[in-house]
């Protein structure tokens, strides 16, 4: 019997000690010094210190027996700071649950958090792990031991392949290099001389999720030229993982800022919206990004590789837009022809289109037709003609065929502030492409000194015969005769006055109608929408034409000045019938 209560005193002071012993080493064992960062430290350097020692820790790259334990501290530290409830309770009290009275948290759980005293492997308040993955790719899966309450905690991480990459970590050569198009920091970037420092890039902001809802995604994300990176996830059933999904999507949506955006998608709540883009998850997070590689609307395509920064940057990167058409400098003519849009052309150094200017033709792709060509040398008379003397340089055309220098020896600071200012610059573009038309059209119809009649063409159709021209007057023709007959007739009676007989008026005709010639041999499909034939038979007629209304009346008797004069007059005054078209009259290429 008393050898029984010797036993049971020993077994009870060496508990004692064990736990006082541990307590001790609770004190000891300070979230912020585990990630060696500053108690002020802001999520973008705690993220940065965490992604760095897992990756120096990782149990799969380091074998030092000390690693597990380490590398479940980190985890546990960041699991502690990067939450702004549990941080604020460890700061205030020591303990992440707001518990005061246990400096460093409940004895055993340093940080006032299950496992971060380490433990035994298969033990209680230990640690498990598995790897999985083929060479040179694992996947590594953490348990910390169960918590005075009985509850436990996992972790996941993946290690990337060759070379060292990994799934948080990016090298400065990558941040710069693979953003604008090839070279390390400090080198030409896809082109664009970098003015930037390594140390003001690497410290970005990460960006943040923004949360989707059915109304965001049709006015933000659908077909409006910018790509997204998407993260559709169930609370319930990603509360293990979730984290780590949105840091890796973060990370990379903060290396590619101005050139993506990243957003996601609560299924539990956006329930129809999920299943109808086929988003649903069942258990883990899924990665979507909305697409411009195929066509010009946009679609969603899921990445489905592995959970790693890097891989998931290189993926994205290939689903930015491609609406510049690749050229070469022996082409430069096509561009002083007239067209419907203003055209914009980057001359620099890269063999491929370069990030920015990828981005730059999504933004744009509705209001400029967009253009690239790689220069060997400035010096080349090609590019001098254009009067350029600097690379990269970006060159405009307006719709008339009229030649800008919008920019020289572009120099850009980061991705971000490239778009922008860029951005600024071909907005500028596209209103002073606007003021030229308009000046032209209203030149066409009001200058009296010009007898020439325009001929209608995609880029003054618009103007001449759009929705805001209340009668346009069309002399349509098949041959060089015709045309000539018909624009000596249009030409005097546009300057003549024709009143409205109703109203009594005496405004000018040139205030209420607009007259054009048309090539009907071209633009078959056009005459289509008042005659189904084209009016095929017909050398020469004149189509009086109201685009708001979207009616019309023709006139194919014998070409005077008379006749069309009394016909004009007729059309002002409302003594004619019209008919409705059979479609949209659109005049194609």
């Amino acid at each position: 019997m008393r050898t029984r209560l010797v036993s049971t005193r020993v077994i009870i002071v060496a508990s004692l000690c064990f736990l006082a012993s541990m307590k001790l080493e609770a004190k000891t064992v300070d979230p912020y010094k585990v990630l060696g960062v500053d108690k002020n430290a802001s999520q973008r350097e705690i993220q940065k210190a965490f992604h760095k020692l897992s990756l120096q820790y990782h149990p799969d790259k380091n074998k030092a027996k000390s690693a597990q334990e380490k590398f479940a501290q980190i985890n546990n530290a960041y699991d502690i700071l990067s939450d702004e409830e549990k941080r604020k309770n460890y700061d205030m009290y020591g303990d992440v649950n707001g518990n005061p009275g246990f400096p460093g948290g409940h004895p055993g759980f340093q940080g006032g958090h299950p496992g971060f005293q380490g433990g035994h492997p298969g033990g209680r308040g230990g640690y498990t792990y598995f790897t999985e993955g083929g060479p040179g790719q694992s996947h590594f899966n953490f348990k910390s031991g169960g918590d005075w309450q009985g509850g436990s905690k996992s972790f996941s991480f993946s290690s990337g392949g060759s070379g060292g990459s990994n799934s948080f970590g990016f090298g400065l050569d990558d941040i710069f290099g693979s953003i604008f198009g090839g070279g390390g920091a400090g080198s030409q970037f896809g082109g664009f001389g970098s003015s930037a420092n390594t140390e003001g890039t690497s410290t970005a902001s990460p960006q943040r999720l923004t949360s989707i809802n059915s109304r965001i995604y049709k006015k933000e994300i659908e077909n409006a030229g910018m790509t997204w990176i998407l993260l559709s996830y169930r609370p319930k059933s990603a509360s293990k993982n979730i984290q780590y999904f949105e840091s890796t999507v973060e990370e990379v949506a903060s290396t590619l800022q101005g050139a993506v955006k990243v957003g996601s998608i609560n299924c539990d709540k956006e329930v129809s919206l999920c299943k109808e883009l086929g988003m649903y998850p069942q258990n883990a997070p899924r990665i979507f990004v909305f697409s411009y590689k195929e066509n010009e609307i946009g679609s969603l395509v899921e990445y489905s590789g592995h959970l790693a920064a890097k891989n998931l940057k290189a993926f994205v990167q290939e689903h930015l837009p491609r609406f510049s058409k690749r050229t070469n400098l022996n082409n430069l003519d096509q561009f002083s022809t007239t067209a419907k849009l203003p055209r914009v052309l980057l001359l620099s150094t890269k063999k491929d289109t370069p990030v920015i200017w990828r981005v730059l033709s999504g933004l744009f792709h509705k209001r400029i037709i967009f253009s690239d060509a790689q220069v060997d040398d400035v010096s080349d008379l090609r590019i001098k003609s254009l009067g350029v003397d600097a690379l990269p340089s970006i060159v405009g055309w307006l719709p008339n065929g009229e030649k800008r220098v919008l920019k020289t020896g572009i120099s850009v600071k980061d991705l971000k502030s490239a778009v922008l200012d860029l951005s600024k610059i071909l907005d500028s573009f596209v209103e002073a492409s606007k003021k030229e038309a308009s000046a032209q059209a209203k030149k066409a119809k009001t200058d009296p000194d010009d007898g020439r009649i325009p001929l209608l063409s995609q880029s003054n159709f618009e103007a001449l015969c759009g929705a805001k021209a209340p009668v346009c007057i069309i002399g349509a023709f098949r041959s060089s005769k015709a045309r000539e007959k018909l624009e000596s007739i249009l030409s005097l009676v546009s300057k003549k006055s024709l009143s409205r007989r109703p109203n009594g008026g005496s405004s000018s005709s040139r205030d209420s109608i607009s007259y054009a010639l048309l090539d009907a041999a071209k633009h078959q499909s056009f005459l289509k929408a008042f005659d189904k034939t084209g009016y095929k038979s017909s050398d020469k007629l004149l189509i009086a034409y109201k685009p708001r209304r979207g009616k019309y009346s023709v006139f194919r008797d014998e070409m005077t000045i008379e006749e069309v004069e009394n016909f004009v007059a007729s059309v002002l005054s409302g003594d004619i019938p019209f008919r409705e078209t059979s479609g949209k009259a659109v005049l194609e290429h």
